[in-house]
């Protein structure tokens, strides 16, 4: 019965790890990089942001991620641009953007600076007229009248939200899934790209993303990033998706309405209920947030900074929002051209000195290549302090999360110190 007993233990062991997903080896010490074509140069051109690839390349950047570049829908369109994600044609261009060969020549350039980019895929939604709603309407969700209507659907805080410029996909219809995932291979196999981030990915099944993952690594190991906080996702699917719960902290944090106790409670209780090598995406603005809810000088105050370190140096894989170089201090026009301000790209270093410490210490790698958290406690249950440690390399980092200078003790230091308003200390030993 015991030989019985373990063999059954092994072959769970052995399933569950082998339904996990293998991360490409290029992501586990990656970050990434979002990029807001439309607004990212006065051009707001593929060719425009190739041409600033090798600044990005000095920034430490590893994964580029392009937001929606196909064509938008004109039916119902939002402004005088219109939504990203009302996409018209998955398999085109949008030619204010370029072409598909512009494409390749970004893709290839990135490669050439050791980058990977990856694209933004709207799965649960097309454009009115997207030809498949003429093609195939049986493809798409219907309302109580059997008409294709706009996409309703209840948010995460139990509110009804409708998005007139698109039309649900019903995946109940399978004939549905070979086409969209043909869609995507198409980006990897004859364009180059190297995974995609997936746009309300938890309104999608599951089950599609894992079966399309699976023929997406038969053409290169893709990364997949969910805009979703369902831990079931990381199974076969997934390698990272949204930390939601952690930058609602932060947010917090900087109204004052948070601080060291709920990261500890995080770290303790929420970060444990996924597995440990799944990437959570840290953030301390995205493009929803920038456009809807506001810059991070408006979110966070003068505690940006050390949310920002935290962000870098918590389990998960980090992401800076274009323009957060050059302290983008407006909320991006989302249906319009506003392009962002390269005047001062003030904190190129401070974002420079991130990407290098995280790709220089093992202990801050994602997943399991980096270590698990350790709560130090440092005599002062104001500042948030912890140890991340991988083989013989291990970080120490401190952050005071209030307005008023903290004093602390840390082990191996000769008396006790201090630490300013909203800073940090992070220690690597040499």
């Amino acid at each position: 019965m015991k030989k019985l007993a373990a063999s059954l233990i092994l072959a769970t062991l052995f399933t569950a790890a082998h339904a996990e997903v293998k991360h490409p080896a290029w992501t586990r010490s990656s970050n990434v990089y979002e990029v807001n074509l439309r607004q990212y140069s006065k051009d707001g051109t593929l060719n425009a942001f190739t041409a600033d690839l090798p600044r990005l390349k000095q920034l430490g950047v590893d994964i580029i991620w392009l937001m929606p570049i196909h064509p938008i829908g004109q039916k119902n369109r939002k402004g005088t641009l219109g939504s990203y994600y009302a996409v018209q044609d998955y398999s085109a261009v949008n030619p204010e953007f370029g072409s598909i060969d512009d494409v390749r020549k970004l893709v290839k350039q990135a490669h050439a600076l050791g980058m990977h980019v990856i694209l933004d895929w709207v799965g649960n939604h097309t454009a009115w007229d997207h030809p498949w709603a003429t093609q195939h309407p049986d493809w798409y969700k219907k309302n109580d009248k059997g008409e294709i209507a706009s996409v309703s659907f209840k948010n995460i805080a139990g509110e009804t939200e409708e998005w007139t410029d698109v039309i649900g996909l019903d995946y109940g219809n399978k004939e549905l899934w070979p086409a969209m995932t043909a869609a995507m291979a198409f980006w990897v196999k004859d364009v180059g790209v190297d995974g995609f981030r997936a746009d309300a990915a938890g309104l999608v099944p599951t089950e599609f993303w894992n079966q399309a993952r699976a023929q997406l690594d038969k053409i290169k190991p893709v990364f997949m990033l969910a805009e979703w906080d369902d831990a079931g996702l990381h199974d076969k699917a997934f390698d990272a998706s949204y930390d939601w719960p952690l930058n609602a902290i932060m947010k917090k944090i900087g109204k004052g309405e948070a601080g060291a106790a709920e990261l500890r409670t995080y770290v303790s209780t929420a970060a444990k209920a996924y597995p440990r090598d799944a990437y959570r995406l840290q953030f301390t603005n995205n493009h929803d947030l920038n456009s809807w809810e506001g810059t991070d000088k408006e979110l966070y105050g003068p505690a940006w900074g050390a949310m920002a370190v935290l962000s870098y140096t918590l389990p998960g894989i980090p992401l800076v929002y274009n323009g957060q170089e050059a302290r983008l201090d407006k909320k991006l026009a989302f249906f319009e051209k506003d392009t962002i301000e390269w005047n001062n790209i003030e904190l190129e270093l401070f974002f420079a000195g991130l990407n290098a410490l995280k790709k220089q210490n093992p202990a801050l790698w994602n997943g399991t290549a980096g270590g698990a958290v350790q709560l130090l406690d440092v005599g002062n249950d104001k500042l948030f302090a912890f140890k991340r440690q991988q083989g013989a390399n291990h970080v120490r980092v401190i952050i005071n999360t209030t307005g008023q200078l903290q004093k602390y003790k840390l082990a191996g230091d000769e008396g006790p110190a201090f630490l300013k308003p909203w800073r940090w200390r992070i220690i690597v030993p040499e």
